[in-house]
C-alpha cells in the first residue's frame, strides 16, 4: 500500500507541474484563480495520499476560489476529520466543506 501511495503522490505532483503552466483563467475573478484552485486541489490530494490513516482513493477534492469541498467515503469519523484537517493546512485554502460520508 505504501508504494501505491508514493506513486499516487508522485502522479499528483506531476499533474500539478504540468497543469500549472497551461491552465486557462478565463471566467474567473482574478488572473491565476484557476491555477490556484488547481494547485490547491492537487496539493490536498497529495497530502491525503501521504497520510497512512486516510484512504485517498475514496475521497474526492474540488476547489473553487479557495473553497475546498471534500466528498466520498471514510471508514471512521477519525479518517473523515483527518482529511478535513489535512486540507485546512494547505496554503490558499479559505474554507472546507466536508461532505465525506461514513461507510455503514
Amino acid at each position: 500500500m505504501s508504494v501505491r501511495r508514493g506513486v499516487t503522490a508522485l502522479a499528483v505532483a506531476a499533474a500539478l507541474l504540468a497543469g500549472a503552466g497551461c491552465a486557462e483563467t478565463s471566467g474567473r475573478d482574478g488572473s491565476g484563480a484557476y491555477v490556484d484552485d488547481s494547485a490547491i486541489t492537487t496539493m490536498v490530494k497529495a497530502r491525503l495520499a501521504e497520510d497512512k490513516t486516510v484512504d485517498a482513493d475514496a475521497i474526492q477534492v474540488e476547489t473553487a476560489n479557495g473553497n475546498v469541498v471534500l466528498s466520498g467515503v471514510a471508514r471512521t469519523p477519525l479518517e473523515k476529520s483527518t482529511a478535513e484537517s489535512i486540507a485546512m493546512k494547505v496554503r490558499g485554502v479559505k474554507t472546507i466543506q466536508n461532505n465525506v460520508a461514513l461507510r455503514p
